[in-house]
């Protein structure tokens, strides 16, 4: 992606010199609050999500380190900003204003309006308060642990995240929320599924309107697609425990994230990503 020179986010909150030891009590453990959206990784692999450990110390960064940590915090301010265009752009055309979110940068752990976090859960969303949250660490991880190389791989973790704040905004995400205390487990993680794939098909809408700024490079939607595959529930299922289980998906299997992606991506058209009441499933 052809980011350097281009617009940062303002709407960026850096608390990544801020100690984990510092959070405040009373936030709570993130468990099942809300409605699974949290972990971009699916929690263990098995649909739960493990608690959080918090330090009590941020990690210490080598000089080396805290310069590759500070590029990339300039890459997701360049990313938010592109996500900024986009949906102030389409929502515009449909005479809305965009509220954006704010994205918090934060090393080992975090308190949210949705409880206390630790950098293993991966980025995630908070509804309550309309942020995005991210250790950048996880690029890393993208790169040794998922074997999901490239910035564009990192991007599309942007673009899904954002892509969970339009269905706080429209209110998808809420209606999912209530279901959780009127149907069973594994119905729910059927909704959670869905959830999920429209977040990968607003990541993929998101793709094509930044194509067409002549930004992407050769080898970006490839990314993409490559960290898609990586996360889907069937193949973190299979590499954590040897076997997989359908009734805990809560984010969709991998062929599902890449198709759901695509889609967004190859058409550009909101009206196609009702993945709520697709038979695409």
């Amino acid at each position: 992606m052809l980011w350097k020179g281009r617009r940062g986010s303002s709407n960026v909150d850096d608390r990544r010199g801020v100690s984990g030891g510092g959070i405040a009590a009373g936030g709570g453990i993130i468990g099942v609050i809300i409605y699974l959206l949290y972990t971009f990784l699916g929690g263990s692999g098995d649909g739960s999500v493990a608690p959080p450990q918090l330090p009590g110390t941020t990690t210490e960064l080598t000089t080396e380190e805290k310069v590759a940590d500070d590029e990339r915090a300039e890459f997701v301010k360049v990313v938010l900003a592109e996500t900024e265009d986009v949906w102030n752009s389409l929502f515009a055309k449909q005479g809305k204003d965009y509220p954006e979110p704010t994205l918090v940068l934060f090393r080992d752990a975090i308190q949210s309006a949705c409880g206390n976090a630790s950098a293993a859960m991966g980025p995630f969303y908070c509804p309550s308060d309309k942020q995005v949250y991210i250790d950048l660490s996880f690029y890393r991880d993208l790169q040794t642990q998922l074997n999901a190389p490239g910035d564009f791989a990192m991007a599309y973790v942007i673009a899904h995240e954002v892509g969970h704040h339009i269905q706080n905004l429209n209110g998808t995400a809420g209606k999912i929320s209530r279901l959780r205390q009127q149907v069973s487990e594994a119905e729910y993680n059927r909704y959670s599924v869905k959830l999920e794939l429209q977040a990968d098909f607003l990541a993929g809408i998101w793709a094509h309107y930044t194509q067409k700024k002549n930004i992407l490079e050769s080898g970006d939607i490839d990314e993409a697609l490559n960290a898609a595959n990586a996360i889907g529930d069937d193949r973190l299922q299979k590499k954590s425990q040897g076997y997989v289980v359908p009734d805990a998906f809560t984010h969709g299997t991998s062929e599902q994230r890449m198709f759901w992606f695509k889609k967004g991506y190859q058409t550009g058209d909101m009206s196609q990503g009702d993945t709520f009441n697709s038979t695409d499933l």
